[in-house]
């Protein structure tokens, strides 16, 4: 049986081609998801599947620190307040202060700038403990957030997925597909991994992560003080291999933050040009194959960012 025609949005006829084109590549490497690119200006845009809830991973970081922001900004939190993270009880991860073997601690503002740079995973549970995973989704809400849903912990990924595969990853990598492939595609309760069930998960849809990228750069959300600091941070991401593998010039600034887990595959951000031209996108894909490095699908992510971009552009 093959795969539905993905639902396109586009606002003339030349971008509904391009988006057509993005999800033809992204079939051909093995990869199915959710795309939108809006330039953030005009509003012109292009995309396909943009409304259906995904799992996050670690781009649920970006409202997360939004809201760390938010409160540093209203003077209810000192950036300088020094935290402690315990390595018995941290979150799991391969960089920054998860991947540290003794107790460490770090202020506030500094947790914020190792869970966006280089996605530490601790300082995102270290600031999720600080201000609390309903609190932040609460804010959310009051914001008008309403397609992004934050409901757990970074370790609560790892949590289910050693229930379900114990120390097994490549177990787990093939649970995910295998529900993919079955069409479990958000009923509660039928996902082999919890936080893969967008019931449970930390959520968001294309079409939400791209409104929110563009109240951050229009300074339409939160704090001035908060967005401006959102936005120099994001800049300072150190992974290339998704949206900016493609847009490498000296011309053309990318902030971003990716996302990974299991057959999860990431990014959301913001391109722009020396010109002026601001495009917002969000590029949320999933795996077809067992595979925990593919090349080949974040090339795609940046190809289709290239195209996106250069389409939007005025």
């Amino acid at each position: 049986m093959s795969p539905p025609r993905p639902a396109y949005v586009a606002t003339t006829a030349e971008l509904l081609s391009v988006a057509e084109s993005i999800a033809g590549q992204w079939r051909q490497v093995g990869a199915a998801g959710h795309l939108l690119a809006r330039n953030i200006d005009t509003g012109e845009e292009l995309g396909f599947d943009v409304s259906a809830p995904v799992p996050l991973a670690s781009v649920v970081k970006v409202p997360l620190a939004l809201v760390v922001l938010d409160r540093i900004a209203g003077r209810t939190l000192d950036p300088a307040m020094p935290v402690t993270v315990d390595p018995a009880t941290k979150s799991l991860g391969p960089t920054g202060v998860a991947a540290f073997r003794y107790a460490t601690t770090l202020a506030v503002a500094d947790l914020i700038h190792q869970m966006l740079t280089v996605s530490d995973n601790a300082s995102a549970d270290a600031l999720f403990d600080l201000i609390g995973v309903e609190a932040a989704d609460e804010r959310l809400r009051e914001w008008g957030c309403a397609g992004i849903r934050v409901r757990h912990r970074m370790h609560r990924m790892y949590e289910c997925a050693a229930g379900v595969a114990g120390d097994d990853f490549g177990l787990a990598l093939e649970l995910a597909i295998r529900d993919d492939r079955d069409g479990r595609d958000g009923t509660a309760g039928r996902h082999s991994i919890e936080t893969l069930d967008p019931a449970y998960a930390n959520v968001g849809s294309a079409a939400a992560l791209v409104e929110l990228l563009q109240r951050i750069w229009l300074d339409r959300i939160s704090h001035p003080e908060a967005t401006a600091e959102l936005r120099r941070l994001m800049a300072l991401q150190v992974f290339n291999q998704r949206l900016s593998s493609d847009l490498r010039a000296d011309t053309v600034r990318v902030s971003g933050k990716t996302g990974t887990f299991l057959h999860l595959r990431h990014e959301i951000g913001v391109v722009t040009s020396d010109s002026g031209d601001r495009v917002a996108i969000a590029a949320l894909t999933r795996s077809h194959r067992r595979a925990s490095i593919a090349h080949d699908i974040d090339l795609a992510i940046g190809a289709a960012a290239r195209s996106a971009f250069e389409s939007l552009r005025r």
